[in-house]
């Protein structure tokens, strides 16, 4: 089984290397070539083009948003290209309505198409234990199904219509960025009573909200420590935006989704796009004064 995967950002190089250690035959390809050069020395092709990943089974992509993804698979001919019966992977966070397109679009060209985003920090991803999160055609998901295992820990099936696992994963980051709003205020409003905020998260996380999410995120609030960002504030705005978006096409009233989204804007005006997104307590901080 040949596999071609595109995007090697964070998450997307991490994923590659373990396919690649896992033994499959892999084609790879990125934006900026040196980001790829990793994988080439351990064995991996290297494409000059999206299109040169036509040729492959199953394609795997890992971009950063619609239009990249857009333009990498439709636009640069690759879709048009792939040969019959072969397979499209997406397992980045997209818009529920370019879900929509791109299945119509796959069905068209005769072209297998799954959408299994994931749940996890690249260092999860490099350990591959990733939570795929994954919607299509039973069969498609069960050939696939291999690759799944050396990327990720479960796989979490939700449903035949490829956009209802990216609605899942809209959903999850939609709680998660709450989750972090939520650590972040409660610590501002504590330190501004004379409470240490470090104090404060370790209780809440060893106690009440003891999950993982929360005693990582409490942590990096705790110690004000985001950066190097495991996921960007940019891209948390994105998919609180996604949520929007899909609220509104299906009647469902978001409200936090807009304070979220609010708060999102004030830390990027304040020039910490960059920064992890739980940078969003520096938002609560500053406007309680501290």
């Amino acid at each position: 089984m040949k596999i071609g995967f595109a995007g090697l950002g964070g998450m997307g190089r991490a994923m590659a290397h373990n396919l690649l250690q896992a033994g499959y035959p892999l084609t790879v390809w990125n934006r900026s070539p040196q980001a790829a050069q990793p994988l080439v020395d351990a064995g991996a092709r290297l494409a000059a083009q999206p299109a040169d990943l036509a040729e492959v089974d199953i394609l795997i992509t890992m971009l950063a948003n619609d239009a990249a993804l857009e333009q990498v698979v439709v636009e640069s001919g690759l879709l048009a290209q792939m040969r019959p019966g072969a397979a499209h992977v997406n397992m980045a966070t997209i818009s529920v309505a370019l879900a929509q397109r791109l299945a119509e679009l796959h069905q068209q060209h005769s072209i297998g198409y799954l959408a299994a985003p994931v749940l996890g920090r690249p260092d999860v991803a490099a350990a591959g234990r990733l939570n795929i999160l994954a919607a299509g055609d039973p069969a498609l998901l069960a050939r696939v199904q291999p690759l799944f295992d050396v990327l990720g820990q479960r796989t979490w099936p939700f449903g035949e219509r490829p956009e209802q696992a990216n609605i899942v994963k809209i959903a999850a980051n939609f709680t998660l960025a709450s989750a972090i709003e939520a650590m972040a205020e409660g610590s501002a409003l504590v330190r501004n009573h004379g409470v240490s905020g470090a104090d404060y998260l370790q209780m809440l996380t060893g106690t009440l909200f003891s999950a993982p999410a929360y005693q990582g995120y409490g942590a990096l609030i705790a110690e004000e420590n985001y950066q190097p960002a495991g996921f960007k504030l940019t891209l948390g705005m994105k998919d609180v935006g996604l949520a929007l978006e899909a609220g509104g096409n299906s009647h469902t009233p978001m409200p936090f989704a807009s304070v979220l989204k609010d708060n999102f804007l004030d830390a990027i005006a304040h020039g910490e796009g960059e920064l992890d997104w739980s940078a969003l307590a520096n938002v609560a901080a500053r406007r309680g004064g501290l």
